[in-house]
């Protein structure tokens, strides 16, 4: 048995402007291609999966963590000309006169490396953490999967609806020419005529409910690909109606491998049991080892002070060579005198003095590099080391009682979803056969009533009749449909062909 699939399109455009750059809708859109683009463009879903890139990154962070961290740094300074005081007493009280205005830059680059248990147990939790991350997604990947099924097959179900709804109103417009006939010929009064009117009416009415109830649908099926209402297709994908072969083992064992739900527990559970290894990591020590480089460049705007120093050095040194020879002289057996021309500022030293003050910016004068290597022992931290551990260990256990509790849910609803999915088959088919039965009582109480056997009221009945067991039969063939949806759900996985 199979449903038709293939209806025009019947939306009224609804008053909103369509979104920019949005993907348009198939003319024929079958359910995979449903599902292909609500994965890409339904906004709830899209959150949900961007956080597969961010999981990405926690695994390289916590890879990263255990190599060195490196910083480089460097500036510029400027310090102004002036006096410079040296305790109670200035550079000027020294006769060297007010120093010029200076030019600083420095560089520094320091390298640091620590290691500690947390650090080496952080990617494989960093991966189980993803792993939880990627099931969370499969969860929303199916529970998206199953919306858009269900909003597919609602779909279908109102196409199914307005033609049932077409179809009682062509049928009562029949009663309606033949009530007419029946006046006609005197066999029937104006009362049977003004009945059947009615009928028509209500009718017309059904139809038009269901033509809105049409539009509503399609325009849900739209919002939930995340797209645009105002777009136009045709449905294009059957769902027939085929006995459940499927045994509970089976689909028991398929769910407690494939549920998305139960794996995303699962790897939550992973995750836990690497945290309470790394609640323990508290108790180790740690150990780190740093060094540095590091250079500085003076140079003064003017060499005025600085030549001026040198040359109050050499004075210096020439006065205290004289008073030098001067106590030799002085002594009983004189001392051989000391050459004081050897102390003298020449151009060379002028120009050796300007050319050690071009140092500003890249010049730099290297100091001394230094190397530190340190461990750090934990001995008492208020308790909080032992509350922590704990903390993860019961984490730990309550995910691991939610696992068996998950898996006891599963059991229970695949053995209630077999059993709905096997009990709607029965009755679709039975719903068949009451309404072939129906369809029958219909066109025998039309033959009576041209007979004039019966009354209108009768044939009304005999309409009404065939028309419940239309409406139920599909109730119990969409209520299959709906069965089968939530049955894959648990299970994970596609059960249609």
């Amino acid at each position: 048995m199979r449903l038709c699939v293939r209806a025009v399109a019947l939306v009224a455009m609804m008053a909103t402007a369509p979104l920019t750059a949005q993907e348009a809708v198939p003319s024929n859109l079958s359910l995979a291609d449903a599902l292909e683009i609500a994965r890409s463009t339904n906004p709830g879903f899209l959150q949900t999966r961007n956080d597969e890139a961010l999981a990405d990154w926690d695994v390289r962070q916590a890879y990263g963590a255990l190599l060195p961290t490196a910083s480089a740094g460097s500036g510029v300074s400027w310090q102004g000309p002036g006096e410079t005081q040296i305790g109670g007493i200035t550079l000027g009280d020294l006769g060297f006169g007010s120093q010029p205005s200076y030019y600083f830059s420095n560089y520094n680059l320091n390298l640091n490396f620590s290691l500690t248990w947390a650090k080496l147990k952080a990617p494989a939790q960093a991966r189980a953490q993803r792993g939880a991350t990627l099931a969370n997604i499969k969860v929303a990947s199916d529970g998206l999967e199953s919306q858009v099924t269900n909003f597919y097959v609602d779909l279908l179900r109102q196409q199914e609806a307005l033609r049932l709804a077409e179809l009682q109103l062509e049928n009562n417009e029949f009663n309606l020419r033949l009530a007419q006939g029946q006046l006609e010929v005197g066999q029937v009064t104006p009362i049977d005529v003004g009945q059947a009117e009615i009928q028509v009416g209500r009718s017309e009415v059904t139809v038009l409910q269901t033509r809105n109830l049409l539009s509503t649908a399609r325009m849900r099926l739209l919002q939930q690909l995340g797209l645009s209402v105002a777009q136009d297709y045709e449905l294009s994908t059957g769902f027939e109606l085929s006995e459940p072969t499927w045994t509970l083992d089976a689909l028991t064992s398929m769910a407690l491998r494939q549920n998305p739900t139960l794996e995303a527990r699962r790897r939550s559970k992973e995750s836990a049991d690497i945290g309470v290894s790394s609640a323990r990591s508290a108790y180790m020590p740690s150990v780190s080892v740093s060094t540095g480089w590091s250079g500085f460049t003076r140079q003064a705007s003017s060499t005025d002070f600085q030549v001026a120093q040198a040359e109050a050095q050499v004075a210096g040194s020439v006065a205290s060579c004289v008073q030098t020879n001067n106590l030799y002289s002085r002594l009983a057996d004189p001392l051989p005198v000391l050459d004081c021309s050897r102390f003298v500022f020449t151009d060379a030293n002028r120009q050796a003095i300007t050319d050690g003050n071009r140092a500003f910016p890249f010049s730099f004068e290297g100091s001394p590099p230094s190397v530190s290597l340190g461990v750090s022992i934990p001995i008492f931290q208020g308790l909080s080391r032992q509350r922590n551990l704990e903390a993860a260990r019961l984490q730990r256990d309550d995910l691991g009682y939610q696992v068996r509790e998950q898996e006891l849910a599963l059991e229970a609803d695949i053995s209630i979803g077999l059993a709905n999915v096997r009990t709607a088959y029965e009755s679709a088919l039975l719903e068949e056969r009451n309404r072939a039965l129906a369809d029958q009582q219909l066109r025998l109480a039309r033959e009576r009533y041209r007979l004039n056997a019966i009354t209108f009221i009768e044939l009304v009945d005999a309409q009404t009749l065939l028309a419940q067991a239309d409406r139920d039969r599909v109730f119990a063939v969409f209520f299959y449909h709906d069965s089968v949806t939530s049955l894959e759900a648990l299970v994970g996985s596609s059960l249609r062909n």
